[in-house]
């Protein structure tokens, strides 16, 4: 099956109306989907706020001031984003609700946040008084 033809296909909108669907046409619920961002968001601010506490150690620059704003941003988007998906998700684990990806979604949430909080915190800590 081709790419052009797999974005061509339609997203379902339950997990009932992909059940007769191939995998290869199933791209997700929009809970799924949802839940999928939201933990790429996370992700990316993890990822974000690892490199700011690089820096931040090295004392190059601001000392990762700016990557610990993004972390901290990105950790609460993505946090919430999960935590309301798991409010709203009206099934457990394979019901196309999202429901492992709004847990994914938090627990990186969390992590993002605690790494741009322990960046910040360094951050004001090295910064000389004026």
């Amino acid at each position: 099956m081709s790419v052009l033809s797999m974005l061509a296909s339609p997203i379902c909108t339950s997990a009932a109306e992909c059940a007769g669907q191939g995998v290869d046409n199933f791209l997700g619920t929009p809970q799924r989907i949802w839940a999928s961002v939201a933990a790429l968001v996370a992700l990316a601010a993890v990822a974000v706020g690892w490199l700011a506490l690089r820096r931040s150690r090295r004392g190059i620059g601001n000392g990762g001031r700016n990557g610990a704003v993004v972390a901290l941003a990105g950790g609460l988007i993505g946090a919430v984003n999960g935590v309301v998906n798991l409010a709203v998700a009206d099934g457990g684990l394979g019901t196309g609700n999202g429901v492992f990806g709004g847990a994914v979604a938090l627990a990186l949430g969390l992590a993002g946040t605690a790494l741009g909080g322990l960046v910040l915190a360094r951050s004001r800590r090295t910064q000389p008084s004026g």
